[in-house]
């Protein structure tokens, strides 16, 4: 099979991490028979230096042409640092959510046995976690009307949504929790907010069709509290935009390093993968970042193309460079020296390549040959 991928390396970490998730990509290819045209396209603060515009039209052609986009990451301390900024990177994913209408953002999080260690919490808590956070992502506060007063002294948000933006989202997320363990969590603020009033009013009416699906409520503020003292009591979380940024980072936690958790932005006709790790600047150029998270969003965009085994491969992968050690400064593991991004990439190559050797060489793969012996 042949597949475009558009590529969107971005700002900072975004062209080292996603490079790596390429390697795991080529090496699905060749064992599995594929072909993957990757075409490249700019968005966030390199668009700007380059064309003036944190999304160029060209990258939206690009991504509207492709079978699916792999997404790095936007961001720079010089928009960060500038709050009078007009222009800013952050823009351009936003007009590209919009632009392709990828309404639904899908997050999984999973406690790896291997990592419990490095969560701060218990392990009694977090082992066992698996759970997927489905996200409305065009609609609410973030895209509604925007003001600020004359003087500068004060400044209104404006949050609304309707019920088929509700609807759509919602009917993905039952049917997820349909191939779970059949539980959908509302998250909202319904004792406080008209928005969350009818978010409510709505997927109550849309569980019905659902009747082997469990659905429970929860307010924001008790969900944020929840998440933390019993992470396992979640199956599949369904919430709006504002509250989903928050919960899902928060979940973070959970896993020991934001570094692994990757995701999906999905609309009808098109759908984005990345890592929700952001730019990480600091390790920029420096060969120490995280690629686990874009390698796993390469493997939920191989899940998405209906490549089910390969995204399995892709897994399989991560988890044993899990097991092993293999891994960035951030979850180095048993291994007392911590493998470079690239090398992480290497391994994972490497280990789809060869997918029935379990033995690794710890000296070469950091001397950069071959892993797998």
């Amino acid at each position: 099979m042949k597949y475009t991928i558009a590529v969107i390396p971005g700002d900072g970490i975004g062209p080292e991490v996603t490079n790596q998730a390429k390697k795991a990509l080529d090496a699905i290819a060749e064992v599995y028979d594929h072909i993957f045209l990757y075409e490249e396209a700019q968005m966030g603060a390199c668009a700007i230096d380059a064309t003036g515009n944190p999304l160029p039209d060209e990258t939206i052609k690009t991504c509207k042409n492709a079978d699916a986009i792999l997404f790095g990451a936007i961001g720079d301390p010089k928009y960060d640092n500038d709050p009078s900024a007009k222009v800013r990177p952050e823009q351009g994913l936003l007009k590209l959510r919009q632009t392709l209408g990828l309404f639904c953002n899908v997050r999984p999080v999973k406690a790896y046995d291997s990592l419990i260690k490095n969560s701060p919490l218990k392990r009694e808590i977090i082992k066992g976690t698996d759970i997927a956070i489905f996200r409305e992502l065009t609609g609410g506060i973030y895209f509604g009307k925007k003001e600020v007063s004359e003087d500068g002294k004060s400044a209104f948000d404006g949050c609304s949504y309707d019920v088929e933006e509700i609807s759509r989202i919602s009917h993905l997320a039952f049917k997820a929790a349909q191939t779970r363990r059949k539980k959908v969590t509302l998250v909202d603020k319904a004792n406080v907010l008209e928005t969350s009033r009818l978010w409510r009013k709505t997927v109550a009416e849309i569980a019905k069709q659902y009747k082997d699906v469990k659905l429970e409520f929860l307010f924001v503020d008790n969900a944020a509290m929840q998440l933390i003292l019993n992470p396992k009591q979640f199956d599949v979380i369904l919430t709006e935009n504002l509250f989903g940024d928050i919960i899902s980072d928060e979940a973070s936690v959970i896993g020991g390093s934001i570094g692994l958790l990757a995701s999906s932005s999905l609309g009808k006709r098109n759908a984005l993968f990345e890592p929700i790790h952001g730019s990480f600047p600091q390790a920029k150029g420096k060969d120490i970042a995280n690629p686990l998270a874009s390698i796993l969003s390469a493997a939920m965009m191989l899940e998405h193309l209906g490549l089910h085994e390969e995204a399995d491969a892709i897994e399989r992968a991560v988890e044993k460079s899990l097991l092993l050690g293999i891994t960035t400064e951030d979850i180095k593991g048993k291994n007392k020296y911590p493998a470079s991004t690239s090398k992480v990439g290497d391994f994972i190559a490497d280990y789809i390549s060869n997918q029935e050797d379990s033995n690794l060489n710890f000296k070469n793969i950091h001397m950069g040959q071959s892993t797998i012996i």
